[in-house]
């Protein structure tokens, strides 16, 4: 490489876990509308867009699409990426072979490091909990980018020389600071070492920094005020100037010098929207007019030697300019949303916790200790447990750690060990303390893991410290409840899912799912022994045995269970965990026979004299379940009012009409019912069937003929851009009729007409492919008339079709 000015972008790609700790998934979320959750939402929005960039040309259509992942230095969070692979994963692998193709363009150098493991901030955690989470994110890593890491991501780059030695001691070569971390720098070689004014280090070179076990590790520190532009002064709002600015920072030395810049990879189209396009134009720019070179740090240090050593700022990061007291104390560092609240909870919180940890070590090391040969060792390795969690690869771990062979209760309480202390690492999650308030979402999720913790203990040991652990919560003071132990009961023991209450959400969910033996119970599976259903009119009857197995710790309960639906949202059930088969088939015979009759309260009277008067409710059910019901309720409840509603627009559409044409106002309740009508059926439009363009321009006509807004127009703007997605696959895959593909122009020329600037990224994505597809001979176009309405799909979908206009009918 003979040009010797260097670029890399880092973005640090993370969401705080959001998984309910019990069922390990992420439930769902309103304020993430329309879609189910936060982790869903960002994807699109960010996470999903840069896999497939898209460059716009002159004209602003678009000429390139390119993957960013590959061209920049990132780090994915191993709790994200694991959400990921499943939800997404065509993004999932999108970004692994990224990772594969910056091998090839930054010479063998792979774009992506590894992060520790659980985003805990290094400097206040204990040792083990150093080292497991550097070897749980290592090993995260090597799982899923199948080489190993050259750098590692260091939560909020939250750093002490403790941290780095750890680092070094696997084998990390490398990982980002903030420039005010800082200390004092040295040319390699000489004495004196020359102390830094804050926030001043030269960010162009790699520092070393001398450990004292005699290892070293390579420091960058990234450029604060090109990260400063990204993250909050609108530096994304122009891919070209984004490139300038870092192509700005170098000056006339001939030494090799690097530009570079770390931020939250959110900003690129999540935080900023069409912040990934920004990134693409700018990576574009840089090499076109080959402003500089693109690199990664890995690259760039094989190819500059180090000059400088450094001294760091101990107990530093990058989001709080006392340190790491935001994770500690009432700093005055905050979100700023409420100018009024104080951050006093900070303190009592990590006591708490910290107190929990130290509590649950002896458990651990005791009650391990009669089964594994080094239990601490089997904590950094059970990372091979969280990536497969399948019954032989359990047995590996159990030959590989136990003194001997584990019978199937010694399975279940090394798992329980295991897992007590996995959720005592979670519940140092920095994101705990980040934010204004101790009731805020994300402090009530790694208290969520703690109470997992306390659970496991009393499993495991027979301890009680919750009791305890609420009395040191309530030293921590709250700025919207009493403190944090009433927060703590209202938003997190509500949470608490056990065998038991799995067992009363399939036998509610078992009323109401067509297969309820394919019920998702996410960390459990019910398999059945028995189970019979019965209905009458709105009323459901559900009498079944099954058996709930933890796919966690593998532990059981076998149930017997009745449960009555009466209507609305009113369902009573029990649930016996030691009834007798003859005592159940008994319970059944008098039961059923008492639906059938129509007698209601026979039923609940024996329910209660079988199972006791202890019932479960709708509301034991999970989160999603029971919005899925209360779904299916209101949607039959909606569907009357609909109805009622279209025969008063039906019969009195003529009567209004003439009162517009007349200018006297339309009763606000004809209004309300208009509105009401126009946008159901806007919204049905896009659901799966048969598309007609005649109705949706009626559609929009009513919109202007009355003046209504479109109710709810994020979630047809998604559900819009998700039907015209679904169509251009489908053009992908068939040669399908002329007329679908004047169809789908129609209906996009028509949505412009509405005023509504669609979400259709994916959609340009399939249609550029579909288009490098044809200039292969991938595919040929059937006839003229097919191609020139093919190039008119393309320029309302804003991509670059001119190269395509020559091409004749049947090929390249």
């Amino acid at each position: 490489m003979e040009n010797k000015h260097y670029v890399c972008i880092h973005g640090h790609f993370y969401q705080p876990p959001r998984e309910n700790a019990w069922l390990e998934v992420v439930e769902l979320q309103d304020s993430a509308q329309p879609f189910h959750d936060w982790n869903e939402r960002i994807n699109f929005e960010c996470y999903a867009p840069n896999t497939a960039a898209r460059i716009l040309n002159e004209q602003g259509s678009i000429s390139k699409i390119i993957n960013n992942y590959a061209h920049i230095s990132f780090n994915f969070g191993p709790t994200l990426l694991s959400w990921l692979e499943h939800a997404d994963p065509a993004t999932y692998q999108a970004i692994i072979e990224a990772d594969v193709q910056s091998r090839k363009l930054f010479g063998g150098h792979g774009s992506a490091i590894a992060q520790v493991h659980s985003h805990l901030i290094l400097p206040l955690a204990n040792a083990r909990d150093k080292e497991t989470q550097v070897a749980w994110g290592i090993k995260d890593f090597e799982h899923r980018f199948g080489r190993k890491p050259e750098g590692m991501w260091l939560a909020e780059t939250a750093v002490d020389t403790p941290t780095l030695e750890v680092l070094a001691e696997h084998g990390i070569q490398y990982t980002i600071l903030s420039p005010r971390q800082g200390k004092a720098i040295r040319k390699i070689g000489t004495e004196h070492w020359q102390q830094l004014p804050h926030d001043s280090i030269d960010p162009r070179r790699a520092y070393r920094y001398n450990l004292p076990s005699g290892k070293s590790i390579a420091l960058f520190f990234y450029d604060g005020e090109i990260a400063q532009g990204v993250a909050f002064k609108g530096l994304l709002n122009n891919g070209k100037e984004f490139a300038r600015q870092m192509c700005s920072k170098f000056d006339g030395r001939a030494e090799p010098q690097l530009s570079h810049v770390a931020t939250d990879g959110e900003s690129y189209g999540h935080h900023h929207r069409h912040g990934e396009m920004a990134l693409a134009d700018c990576l574009n720019s840089i090499q076109n007019q080959q402003m500089a070179t693109l690199t990664n740090y890995g690259q760039f240090l094989e190819l500059v030697p180090l000059q400088y050593e450094v001294q760091i700022h101990e107990n530093s990061s990058w989001s709080c300019v006392h340190g790491v007291e935001r994770w500690r104390s009432d700093c005055g560092c905050n979100t700023g949303g409420h100018p009024h609240w104080n951050q006093l909870w900070r303190a009592p919180l990590r006591d708490a916790l910290d107190w929990l940890r130290d509590e649950l070590i002896p458990i651990f090391e005791k009650e391990a200790g009669k089964l594994l040969k080094d239990p601490w060792a089997a904590r950094d390795d059970y990372i091979q447990i969280l990536l497969d969690r399948g019954d032989e690869q359990l047995q590996v771990f159990i030959d590989q750690h136990a003194k001997k062979p584990l019978s199937p209760t010694q399975h279940n309480k090394l798992l329980r060990l295991m897992e007590m202390q996995r959720n005592a690492i979670l519940m140092y999650t920095s994101c705990g303390w980040f934010f204004d308030e101790i009731s805020g979402i994300e402090t009530m999720q790694i208290l969520q893991y703690a109470l997992r913790a306390i659970d496991y203990a009393r499993q495991v040991s027979k301890a009680e410290l919750h009791e305890e652990f609420e009395k040191r919560l309530e030293k921590a003071p709250s700025n919207v409840y009493e403190n944090g132990a009433s927060s703590f009961r209202d938003h997190v023991i509500p949470s608490r899912v056990g065998l038991t209450r799995a067992g009363m959400h399939y036998a509610v969910s078992s009323l109401f799912e067509e297969k309820p033996e394919e019920l998702p119970l996410f960390n459990y599976i019910a398999e059945n022994e028995f189970l019979e259903r019965s209905a009458a009119g709105n009323q459901k009857l559900a009498i079944g045995r099954t058996t709930v197995r933890s796919l966690i710790t593998r532990s059981e309960k076998h149930f017997s269970f009745a449960v009555i639906y009466l209507g609305q949202q009113n369902i009573i059930g029990n649930i016996s965990t030691d009834m007798k088969s003859a005592h159940f088939r008994e319970m059944y015979d008098k039961i059923i026979k008492a639906f059938r009759n129509h007698d209601l309260g026979d039923v609940i009277g024996l329910m209660q004299a079988y199972f006791g008067s202890e019932k479960y409710t709708f509301r034991h059910l999970f989160r999603d379940e029971k919005r899925k019901i209360l779904k299916m309720i209101t949607n039959r409840n909606l569907k009357l009012a609909e109805n009622s509603f279209r025969d008063i627009y039906n019969d009195n559409y003529q009567l209004m009409s003439e009162m517009l044409k007349s200018n006297i106002p339309v009763p606000k309740a004809y209004k309300n019912v208009v509105q009401f009508i126009v946008n159901a059926d806007l919204h049905r439009f896009f659901e799966k069937g048969e598309l007609s363009i005649e109705q949706l321009q009626s559609l929009a006509r009513q919109l202007k003929k009355w003046g209504i807004q479109l109710g709810n127009e994020q979630s047809f703007k998604l559900a819009a851009g998700e039907r015209i997605f679904y169509e251009l696959r489908l053009m992908a895959s068939n040669n399908i009729p002329l007329k679908q593909v004047e169809l789908l122009i129609e209906i996009l020329k028509t949505v412009d007409e509405m005023g509504l600037e669609l979400d259709i990224w994916k959609s340009q994505n399939q249609y550029f492919s579909m288009m490098q597809g044809y200039k292969r001979g991938d595919w040929v176009f059937v006839n003229e008339e097919w191609k020139k309405t093919f190039l008119e799909l393309g320029n309302l979908l804003k991509v670059k079709v001119i190269e395509l206009a020559k091409v004749p009918a049947g090929g390249f």
